[in-house]
């Protein structure tokens, strides 16, 4: 490739401010003066990663022919083309946030063993943590949950929140907004976006990775940025590129309008559907054309934050007036917003494309009228399905198999309802007088509200009333529709016209409402609706991810003890972004996404086997029949209050001290200096992965004679990998904490407790859903749940399996179907993997950032190829497995062979293609992950 003749330094050009400040830019419309002349139809994000390849070229990790390459974007060439894109900041929460500090701690400790200043290892570009992951609902509607959910917050996580404060002193550049402020997403959208960056003088565009799937919500203000594993996250921070191949874009045409009743919601799930089926996974997606145009911010931002849900690895609107209006609306400062237009006016990236200016690689259409109301589930947020169908859908569903996304119970069970007698307090069987284990302080305080209103939670007979299909959680909740106030509105009208009609939600239903921003409350008080959502049970109970991240908190022992003796299929309902089995609670298997005011409506009805279009969800203090219709807001009664929900002077009050009022936060002491001396402690342990640490990487060693460890199927998720939620206390996870004297009311969740390697690799493969298929069908043809596996014949769990194995000196391979890693950029996810002596991955395809944490732990990503798969090479347990080809000279995308070994002794070799995709990825695999590449690098440098 001939390289181009021209200096980068002579594009910078300039543009004054009213305040007289001259701001200098990389022109990229000045590249059509050097021979690039289709800039202009280059998508708009293709052009920012470019703005950032010119910015920084150095002719060592970004070249000119780099700028060549990606300048010279042809829509549907074939993608082999590495890219060396330089972020501007890094956003973090707090349970991908914690072992991404462990690591940095642990890398310091190094260069300290080594002589080397511990300050080589510093962030070298701003890093956000937001702490909004650890909050659970315990409390709910009461005037004080919300205090109540803060205190039992800080009083679990109190030794994380320590380790957190210290690394704010340790490192100059990492900064934490506390609990209590929000969801991260929110907070970068109302807080942490600055409009634009400046660095020595030079204007760019904000850019970031953050380290949750949903940081694309972002991508609403023009923000090109996505998901990866703190793995990845980790080697921004520390200054190496994000290596990506040259994406397809496709984009999105969106056209028309929605009508009237429709909401963001319906809309997102809709795309989600299209575009899944459209096979967007790694691809860049462009929002376009008029119906785009007119879409709101926080309408925007539902639809670039689910990104991940349709698989794409961006959902992008670009810059334009609405972009500018929401942030005079946020408080943002005049001249940073006039800085903000006049940056991507210079750059010819001003307003959302029209039909035709763009070259994209595929475009999609959608016709906005065509939306309808929609839920999504019950185990997958792709799965949409249509409000009227929603009575059909659950019907058929509780009868189909579970392979087919089914409960595969007997029909004629659905219609059965169970009463089981309600006591107050967690009861082993009605011989015992005393609870299994001691209760925790917030269960104590729940019996005694339950003594003082015994009808509270019990029928008055002291027994409860539970079906199949019953709606047990009803939440509020979710980065996703939480940043809307149209949803948000929308819920507390129709809240509004149900309490006035006398409807009230059934006391078996935990409700609560989580607000992504503590903006939130203070419009829905002055739009005069917080006290009908609080009358009906969804009073502010956090400032968190709570119910969509699996912290809905328990549910009264009574309901666990009814849904696992009568094997009830219970349902919930919140307007999250993910319900993957066991995400949202253990016990409750039928989870459905949600706009906010179909989170109420569902809770009124109690039930999620009923055609809300026909069936009325309640009978009005007259006696009379109430349908959704009945309730359901106007466009026009929620567009008369959205004024309240942009007032500039609450979000620069919300966001202006993060100390005032936040004595939990400011009470917490912690260690101080740049090196951290690992107190003892069953939430925070030095990590293992430099503990054989040398400057020269080690040979890359053959995989000879390895044993199947999981035989896993298609669309598992890195919940079902390493699950975030609770975990009992006969599972590895808890016997360990038990062994350390912690009661099991301290238990927390593997989310929690991430910062803990010895907690986190039990729970590798120990979600209560998790099928692994190595493992006989039962007698009724349904498959064993949890994380368990064959060894030597027996059934162990995966942990005891993987032990002793290792102990042994066997390498494991786990085999998958389609979609292995769907769902959270969760490292916890490789990293257990690794720990687990796990040395491949065999799978048929891999969701994007799984694949790419896999390669970052050192553990060898596999690919089947020609339609071949475990079941058809009809893999069991009894196999060894060689894969040859595996050695340091390996290179990009090589094809390799799986050699298997029967049991009879006869020998089958099989093709696989490796998914070490590019030749930084190979880098980083030769030195074991990409973490040691990253220490060697700055270490030999300092």
């Amino acid at each position: 490739m001939q390289t181009p003749a021209f200096d980068p330094r002579k594009l910078h050009h300039a543009f004054t401010l009213s305040n007289g400040k001259t701001l200098k830019y990389c022109s990229l419309p000045a590249l059509k003066d050097h021979g690039f002349k289709s800039v202009s139809r280059l998508p708009i994000s293709i052009r920012i990663i470019l703005e950032s390849l010119v910015r920084n070229a150095d002719n060592q990790r970004i070249t000119l022919e780099h700028i060549e390459q990606l300048a010279n974007w042809q829509p549907n060439a074939a993608r082999n083309e590495e890219i060396p894109f330089t972020v501007a900041r890094v956003v973090l929460q707090d349970f991908t946030g914690v072992p991404l500090l462990c690591d940095l701690a642990a890398m310091r400790n190094v260069a300290e063993d080594m002589g080397k200043p511990a300050s080589a290892i510093e962030p070298l570009v701003p890093v956000d943590l937001v702490v909004d992951h650890s909050v659970m609902v315990d409390f709910y509607n009461s005037p004080d949950a919300l205090e109540k959910n803060m205190a039992m917050e800080f009083k679990r996580n109190g030794e994380r929140y320590q380790f957190l404060k210290w690394g704010m002193q340790a490192f100059d550049t990492f900064k934490v907004v506390p609990p209590g402020f929000g969801i991260v997403h929110q907070v970068n959208l109302e807080y942490l976006f600055p409009g634009i960056q400046e660095k020595d003088g030079m204007t760019y565009p904000d850019t970031l990775v953050g380290t949750d799937s949903h940081t694309t919500m972002i991508n609403a203000l023009g923000v090109v940025g996505w998901g990866v594993g703190g793995i990845e996250a980790e080697a921004a921070m520390l200054g190496q590129p994000l290596y990506i191949l040259t994406p397809d874009v496709v984009g999105v045409n969106l056209k028309g309008k929605l009508r009237e009743g429709m909401t963001a919601t319906d809309l997102v799930l809709t795309v989600t559907e299209l575009l899944r089926n459209s096979k967007v996974v790694g691809k860049f997606v462009e929002f376009f054309g008029e119906g785009a145009e007119h879409l709101s911010l926080p309408d925007r931002a539902t639809l670039a934050n689910m990104a991940p849900e349709y698989g794409a690895t961006m959902g992008f609107f670009p810059v334009d007036e609405v972009t500018l209006e929401y942030m005079r609306g946020t408080g943002r400062e005049g001249i940073d917003i006039e800085a903000c237009a006049a940056y991507f006016r210079a750059q010819e990236m001003f307003g959302i494309p029209k039909e035709g200016d763009i070259d994209y690689s595929q475009v999609i259409e959608l016709d906005l009228d065509s939306v309808r109301p929609s839920l999504a589930g019950p185990k997958r947020p792709q799965d949409r399905i249509a409000l009227p169908e929603m009575h059909n859908s659950f019907t058929s569903l509780f009868s189909e198999s579970i392979a087919k996304g089914g409960f595969n119970k007997d029909a004629s069970e659905l219609d059965k309802r169970y009463s089981t007698s309600c006591p107050l307090i967690p009861v082993v069987n009605q011989d015992s007088p005393k609870p299994k284990r001691p209760l925790a302080m917030h269960e104590v305080e729940m019996i005694d509200n339950r003594l003082s209103t015994p009808n509270n939670d019990c029928e008055t007979d002291g027994t409860i009333d539970m079906g199949h299909g019953d709606v047990l959680i009803a939440a509020i909740t979710s980065c996703t529709n939480t940043s809307n106030p149209s949803v948000l509105l929308a819920a507390g009208l129709l809240a509004k016209k149900a309490v006035e009609l006398g409807l009230s939600v059934h006391p078996r239903i935990k409700t609560s409402l989580a607000p992504g921003s503590r903006v939130v409350p203070e419009y829905l008080e002055a739009a005069g609706l917080l006290s009908s959502l609080e009358a009906l049970g969804f009073g502010v109970t956090a400032f968190g991810c709570t119910t969509c991240i699996g912290n809905a908190g328990d549910l009264i022992p009574a309901y666990n003890q009814a849904i696992v003796e009568n094997d009830i299929v219970a349902a919930a309902v919140l307007s999250g972004n993910r319900n993957f089995e066991a995400r949202i609670h253990p016990n409750i298997r039928a989870n459905f996404l949600a706009s906010p005011p179909l989170v109420v409506a569902f809770a009124l009805a109690g039930t999620v086997n009923i055609n809300l279009d026909q069936d009325p969800l309640g009978t009005s203090k007259d006696g009379k029949p109430v349908y959704l219709k009945d309730l359901w807001p106007s466009n026009s009664e929620i567009q008369a209050l959205l004024s309240k929900a942009m007032n500039p002077a609450v979000f620069r009050d919300k966001y202006s001290d993060f100390s005032k009022d936040n004595k939990l936060w400011t009470d917490i002491e912690s260690a101080k200096g740049l090196v951290y001396d690992w107190p003892k402690s069953t939430y925070i342990a030095k990590p293992p992965f430099f503990s054989d640490f040398t400057m020269q990487p080690k040979a890359v060693a053959p995989i000879k004679d390895a044993r199947a460890l999981m035989l896993l199927g298609d669309s598992v998720t890195t919940d079902h990998i390493s699950p975030a939620g609770s975990f009992s206390k006969d599972s590895p996870a808890g016997q360990y904490l038990i062994s350390h004297d912690v009661q099991q009311s301290d238990f927390n969740t593997y989310g929690s407790r991430r910062g803990n390697h010895d907690v986190m690799i039990r729970g590798t493969f120990a979600n209560v859903r998790v099928k692994n298929l190595m493992l006989p069908a039962t007698a009724d043809g349904s498959r064993i749940e949890g994380g368990f596996t064959l060894l030597d014949g027996k059934q162990v769990p995966v942990y005891d399996a993987a032990m002793e194995y290792m102990q042994r000196g066997v390498p494991t391979i786990i085999f998958a179907g389609e979609e292995y890693g769907t769902g959270s950029s969760r490292d916890w996810a490789a990293k257990g993997t690794l720990l687990m002596g796990v040395r491949a991955v065999i799978a048929q395809s891999y969701e994007r950032i799984h694949r790419s944490n896999l390669v970052g732990m050192g553990v060898l990503p596999l690919q089947f190829m020609d339609g071949t798969s475990y079941s058809s090479l009809n893999i069991s347990d009894a196999e060894t497995f060689s894969i040859l080809g595996v050695d340091s000279d390996m290179q990009p995308r090589q094809q390799l062979t799986l050699e298997i070994t029967r049991k009879d002794g006869s020998v089958e070799q099989v093709p696989v293609l490796s998914r070490i995709d590019t030749p930084i990825e190979v880098e980083y695999y030769r030195h074991g992950g990409i973490l040691p590449y990253v220490l060697r690098d700055i270490l030999a440098k300092a």
